[in-house]
């Protein structure tokens, strides 16, 4: 195994420029390039000329060549190409309208966009980039803001698909496990052990279950309380720029022309996976990707033949348009490439492995998930990835779990937990980027009205993984628990920093 050279505090350097700058000057990309460069320059001894050099030889032309990145990227050029036929062929607005006699509450929108969530659950990013220009005409139209959205959309990615072994992420939560199995000599299969973790992945499960929490509270509080504030009484939003609708209102467009093509879409994703031998075999993250790129695809395809069909706009205008989609993507990869730098320099200078060995010290196994929860928040925040952090914390965690005789399975849902936080919340990560983007809402702003929110259910899964600890209390005695701390600090955090909707905008 290659050693990590630990550069001791002057690793720290790029993860928090990076979030300092991000929040400062509200340019994330910028924020990214300097905390990216800054990495390099003290690897190479602060020569600006080697780290230019080392900028596209070693991180950038690199991360782009690396693992499933490629398939990354291509993905979600496609998937840039279907949003925009979606938006401009007028079809999620025609859905809207469509649902307008069901979805005629602001407790209804939010709850069905957390269904449509907890459904999609086959990927982080396709979850939101399908529901977001579905449900974004619903939202302001009943004049929930669409930070509440990009909310809502974000916490049904990431803490959806690391429920799911047959996701992505699953498959490579148990690759790295059974690594680890296989070099300390466990006889356990990694598939049962990240089955039994589920239970103990607290934030994941609390972040899923505040949204309906929040949506039948009809409280908000922080800086979302004033985002809501503003989309009810009508004032301008910090919202991302969107361009003009092609297809005018006054033109009959059927909300089949959104329908159709998200059928096309979850049909070919099925038919590829059954294909593959789902249920009842894992689905490996590359053939999820090839699937999910195919889907979008063929369903793009199917939109421009209705689209031209019904003389909505002609095929140049059409095709425009879903080339325009894919451009539209340029922006969103820049931040991804450059946060896939941060990452990786971020490895090389030791900066996790840094963060862990000043964390952990003298330690009592009843504090084990809990510390390495803590850890795992700090380091994926900081670096914007929770793969990564998981690479790092679950072979140093499975290990603990061992020496210090405690429950692997416990231990790595706290791990993941944790980990999960930064993939969640950080202004550098990838589906953060994505969440806002889908759902039309400026990214400083989606972040820091998430902050607050994340943070009580970051809290409650920090005081649950404490009693567990100490207790060794039954999961299904223990998940109870953490779901009441949860609704007691929401209804604190209402009381003391909240403002209620009015109930005739409910």
């Amino acid at each position: 195994m290659e050693e990590i050279v630990n550069y001791g505090w002057l690793s720290l350097i790029p993860a928090i420029v990076a979030v300092v700058l991000a929040f400062a000057t509200r340019n994330v990309v910028m924020s990214l390039a300097i905390s990216l460069f800054l990495g390099i320059m003290i690897q190479v001894g602060g020569n600006p000329w080697l780290s230019l050099q080392d900028l596209f030889s070693e991180y950038l032309f690199v991360d782009l060549a690396t693992d499933n990145n490629p398939q990354t990227i291509v993905m979600m050029i496609s998937v840039g190409g279907f949003v925009a036929l979606i938006e401009k062929s007028g079809g999620a607005r025609a859905f809207a309208k469509a649902v307008a006699n069901s979805v005629n509450s602001k407790v209804k929108a939010q709850l069905a966009a957390w269904v449509g969530g907890l459904v999609i659950f086959f990927s982080d990013s396709g979850n939101s980039l399908i529901l977001g220009p579905m449900f974004r005409p619903i939202f302001d139209r009943l004049k929930v803001s669409r930070a509440k959205l990009s909310y809502i959309l974000d916490s049904t990615s990431s803490p959806v698909c690391i429920l799911i072994p047959i996701t992505g992420w699953g498959v490579y939560v148990m690759s790295i496990i059974a690594t680890e199995y296989e070099a300390l000599g466990i006889n356990g299969s990694d598939m049962e052990t990240f089955m039994a973790a589920i239970p103990y992945q607290f934030y994941a499960i609390l972040a899923l279950c505040l949204i309906p929490i929040v949506a039948f509270g009809k409280h908000d509080f922080a800086f979302m309380a004033k985002a809501e504030e503003q989309a009810r009484l009508g004032l301008p939003q910090k919202v991302a720029g969107e361009e003009t609708i092609l297809v005018s209102e006054d033109r009959n467009v059927s909300p089949w022309n959104m329908i159709l093509p998200l059928i096309v879409l979850l049909g070919t994703i099925l038919i590829m996976f059954l294909s593959w031998g789902f249920p009842f075999q894992n689905i490996p993250g590359s053939k999820i990707r090839i699937a999910l790129t195919s889907g979008y695809l063929l369903a793009s395809i199917v939109c421009m033949i209705m689209i031209v069909a019904q003389k909505l706009m002609s095929f140049k205008e059409t095709f425009d348009v879903f080339i325009g989609g894919m451009q539209k993507m340029t922006s969103v990869l820049v931040v991804v490439v450059l946060a896939w730098g941060v990452g990786s320099v971020c490895k090389d200078l030791g900066t996790s492995q840094f963060i862990v060995d000043s964390t952990l010290g003298v330690i009592t196994p009843h504090v084990v998930p809990a510390l390495l929860f803590a850890v795992g928040v700090v380091i994926s925040f900081a670096t914007g990835t929770s793969w990564g952090s998981m690479a790092i914390l679950l072979p140093i965690g499975i290990n603990m779990a061992v020496g210090f005789e405690v429950s692997i399975p416990m231990t790595v849902g706290a791990i993941l937990s944790g980990c999960l936080f930064g993939d969640h919340c950080s202004p550098i990560s990838d589906t953060t980027v994505m969440s806002a983007m889908a759902a039309g809402s400026d990214l400083l702003e989606h972040t820091r009205t998430q902050l607050p929110y994340a943070g009580i259910a970051a809290l409650a899964s920090l005081v649950g993984y404490l009693i567990l600890g100490f207790t060794g209390a039954n999961i299904w005695i223990m998940l109870p628990v953490a779901l009441v701390l949860l609704v007691v600090f929401y209804l604190l955090s209402c009381k003391f920093w909240g403002v209620k909707s009015t109930e005739a905008e409910q």
